[in-house]
């Protein structure tokens, strides 16, 4: 049972005031701070082969490089988000920024196995601290409407960006200095954005209560354990029987989760977020749309590498088109937003989405960059710039100003979620396509890989339908601000 909370709209004190930068510089230095995890997400997997020859993990243990930063951010992620609400969300994501630097300095001087994989998980937690404070301090510190938009367009930008920036930046420093500068270039980003932060970004009221402690621990147990379980899966299959316990111990955590949240107080996930039609379709199809999409991202680093034989940092290279076109259409969204409003919008970018990953399901073994991806990449970069920042305005419209934590946490714990169980799914439609191929690794690799693009373009038009039957395209209400 949860402790007992004063009133949601109690807060301990009053906002601090305004620091002097203008709002340029204050949104400049809090993208900066997402833009660490974004990078984060792909620096380290071109280090992985010279990861594991100076450390000497085993293929299996060379895994947990990443799965032990998935596991502690994405199971977090929710808790991160209300410790801004409570705790005050400047303060949350200068803990979490000199968390993430600190911990990159430990994986930087790693010298053994565990050492990393230790100082990884820790990555993971300042990571959760750090998404959902960023995307709150935007919900509560723009206007709702156009300043807000502009601002959403900006932070939707940073991810996909951050993504390709950290492969063509993790190519570059394992090629020319060390995979250890991978994780050591976060340690002078991370002090210069903590020093910056009291300076440019103001802190948010702190709302009273006491945490729910309970809801914490059911919802990110059961989170991590669904992580957990769909990791397993996508090395092991379905049949692995750690993966049906981690879906088990998941479902049994996440429907007591849920009932604990019926009746907290101050809950982690106030189940009222979903009350609203817009917000709930908003919160379904930021879960879908990544689970169709970024297991597309995977295959088509394994094509760059594997069958095109591009370096990492070429292979990098090659999904900057994608990123270009992203920046570009995420800028003009807001015009786009104001003209025709924000389901034309979102249903758009959705169809282009679909598009994309359907033309990447006629992929062949003789298809070169030019002929067989810059089409498919460049309809993916059109189409999440025109999707994730609608999606992002929907969902954090009319949301509470002391509740902006929450929902933020629960967005983006959605999004992690999504991709991770994507990822399983099309690993284990590529794993069935493959069983019985008898051409050589370079046509079963491009073989298999279709198959899954052609799946993630079926999960990518069930988003889009959903979007088109729920969402209602009228202007959202506004909250009251603090």
């Amino acid at each position: 049972m949860s402790t007992p909370s004063t009133p949601a709209t109690t807060a301990l004190a009053p906002a601090a005031p305004a620091p002097s930068a203008r709002p340029g510089t204050t949104l400049l230095v809090i993208v900066t701070a997402y833009l660490m995890v974004g990078v984060d997400s792909t620096v380290v997997n071109v280090a992985l082969p010279d990861i594991q020859q100076a450390l000497r993990f085993s293929p299996t243990a060379l895994s947990w490089v990443l799965n032990a930063y998935t596991l502690t951010f994405g199971g977090l992620l929710l808790l991160g988000g209300r410790a801004g609400d409570i705790l005050g969300r400047r303060r949350a994501l200068t803990s979490g920024v000199l968390l993430f630097a600190a911990s990159s300095l430990l994986g930087g001087l790693a010298t053994g196995g565990a050492w990393l994989l230790a100082a990884r998980a820790l990555q993971g937690l300042g990571g959760a601290l750090i998404a959902p404070s960023t995307l709150a301090l935007i919900t509560t510190g723009f206007p709702e409407g156009p300043p807000r938009h502009r601002a959403l367009s900006v932070y939707s930008s940073m991810a996909g960006i951050g993504g390709s920036v950290g492969l063509v930046l993790g190519g570059m420093l394992t090629s020319w200095a060390s995979w250890r500068w991978a994780l050591l270039i976060n340690v002078p980003l991370g002090i210069a954005v903590a020093l910056a932060l009291p300076r440019c970004v103001a802190e948010t009221p702190r709302h009273a209560g006491r945490f729910d402690l309970a809801g914490a621990l059911t919802g990110t147990a059961g989170t991590t354990s669904l992580v957990y379980g769909f990791i397993r899966v996508s090395g092991a299959g379905w049949s692995d029987t750690r993966a049906q316990l981690g879906f088990t111990a998941a479902a049994a955590l996440l429907a007591g989760f849920v009932l604990v949240e019926a009746r907290a107080g101050r809950p982690v996930m106030p189940l009222r977020l979903f009350a609203d039609r817009n917000r709930a379709g908003g919160y379904a199809s930021i879960l879908l749309l990544p689970a169709g999409m970024f297991g597309a991202f995977y295959f088509l680093t394994l094509i760059c590498q594997r069958v095109l034989h591009y370096s990492p940092f070429r292979a990098g290279c090659a999904f900057l088109p994608m990123t270009l076109v992203m920046f570009t259409t995420v800028r003009l969204v807001p015009r786009l937003l104001a003209r025709f409003g924000v389901k034309p919008v979102l249903l758009t970018g959705m169809t282009l989405i679909a598009a994309g990953t359907g033309w990447l399901w006629r992929l062949g073994p003789g298809d070169g960059y030019l002929a067989g991806l810059l089409g498919p990449l460049l309809l993916l970069g059109l189409g999440v710039g025109l999707s994730f920042m609608p999606l992002n305005a929907t969902i954090l419209s009319a949301v509470e100003p002391g509740e902006a934590g929450a929902a933020s946490g629960l967005l983006q714990t959605l999004q992690w979620l999504g991709g991770t169980v994507g990822l399983s799914v099309l690993v284990t439609v590529y794993g069935t396509a493959t069983r019985h191929a008898t051409g050589g690794p370079a046509q079963t690799l491009v073989h298999g890989a279709s198959r899954a693009f052609g799946f993630g373009s079926l999960i990518a038009l069930a988003a889009l339908g959903m979007a088109a039957l729920v969402l209602t395209g009228g202007k959202p209400r506004t909250a009251h601000r603090a």
